[in-house]
């Protein structure tokens, strides 16, 4: 029996021929996905690139918001509490430089504010009498609550599926870097393809930071899970402190907080469950990139002492990167100039869909 033996160009052939099949199927699957879940992902960028800039067109908005000096009263923020956490308020802000007046969550998510001398209510906002509300809602879960930010986590792992398929379909060859980086004005599907693929391939860094920072928050417990068991770190401590307490000595128990984390800014207050005795405050140490901080202290309901103090300045690397998803994400790190950039990130996801989607109906007519 003779045996004929394979040749080497015909292995090369098949090779190619199954390269060439791959790569037709992945771009297909980088355009039909692109169009529909690309949608959702640039909608959803024009409404992170407006919310980039929330508190000052919040105070352009409401400007009484910003007609006061920033003072935390503790007799303003007890009758905030007797008053309000009946109300469904679970957190209340302390007034800062950047919105000098007291801003309270409420459990449907909406948001009241009040004056910080006498704690008058100033407004209350929510997603259906305030666009910029409307807009968080979306912009962190579709307007759906609970089953709007899962689903809009499956489009931020899908959208990073497009990037990274995207940067392989343009990959060129060796010595073609100049030529694949070239935009081109005509013919016009030849221009809206260039414009496509070099600003994606040029921005990909900006653009898989946003998504990566933005899927990242939606995963908040995984994120954090990985990140510190790979690179060390700890989450913050939920002290308990059982017993009845008929009423908070919020004076002395302020003055506790301010002191137990030195250089810190007091940023947020949880309003404390019936059962416990742990009044938990949000700080922003110094050199903390979050705008509200990452910190915790925790102070007995009498004010008598300091129950724990966590510095997230003192965490192993895995937990500082953890905490470094959500200012990254909104462009606080960095100055004015960063959330410029952040904002103009979010405007490229729409500039993608628009290009790609021109380029396809070119082709199709030609």
């Amino acid at each position: 029996m003779t045996v004929f033996p394979v040749m080497p160009h015909a292995r090369s052939g098949t090779g190619a021929n199954l390269k060439r099949r791959l790569r037709r199927g992945l771009a297909w699957l980088h355009l039909w996905v692109g169009l529909l879940v690309g949608s959702v992902f640039a909608l959803n960028g024009l409404a992170g690139s407006v919310l980039v800039f929330h508190t000052d067109l919040l105070r352009w908005q409401y400007p009484q918001l910003a007609a006061y000096e920033p003072h935390a009263d503790p007799a303003v923020l007890e009758r905030l509490v007797a008053e309000w956490a009946p109300r469904g308020v679970r957190s209340i802000d302390l007034p800062k430089a950047e919105l000098p007046v007291w801003q309270a969550y409420f459990a449907n998510g909406e948001r009241a504010y009040f004056g910080p001398d006498d704690g008058t209510l100033l407004l209350r906002r929510g997603p259906d009498n305030d666009v910029l509300m409307w807009l968080h809602e979306w912009h962190v879960a579709l307007l759906a609550h609970g089953t709007g930010k899962q689903v809009l986590g499956i489009i931020g792992w899908i959208s990073l599926g497009l990037l990274l398929s995207g940067l392989y379909l343009w990959w060129p060859k060796p010595g073609r870097w100049r030529s694949h980086l070239k935009v081109h004005a005509q013919p016009p599907a030849r221009r809206w393809a260039t414009w496509h693929r070099s600003s994606g391939a040029l921005l990909l860094p900006l653009l898989l930071m946003a998504t990566v920072t933005g899927v990242g928050m939606v995963y908040g417990k995984g994120f954090h899970a990985v990140l510190t068991a790979a690179f060390g770190g700890a989450a913050p401590p939920t002290p308990v402190l059982a017993g009845t307490v008929e009423k908070v000595a919020w004076d002395p128990v302020l003055n506790q907080a301010l002191h137990a984390l030195p250089g810190a800014r007091l940023s947020r207050v949880s309003i404390p469950k019936p059962e416990s005795r742990v009044i938990s405050f949000r700080a922003r140490a110094s050199g903390e990139w979050h705008p509200n901080g990452r910190s915790e202290i925790h102070v007995d309901a009498d004010g008598t002492h300091v129950i724990s103090v966590f510095d997230a300045t003192a965490q192993a690397a895995g937990a500082r990167a953890s905490a470094a998803l959500y200012p990254l994400h909104i462009g606080v790190v960095g100055g004015t100039a960063a959330r410029w950039v952040t904002a103009f990130v979010g405007l490229l996801p729409m500039f993608l869909l628009v290009t790609g989607f021109l380029f396809w109906r070119r082709r199709t007519k030609r």
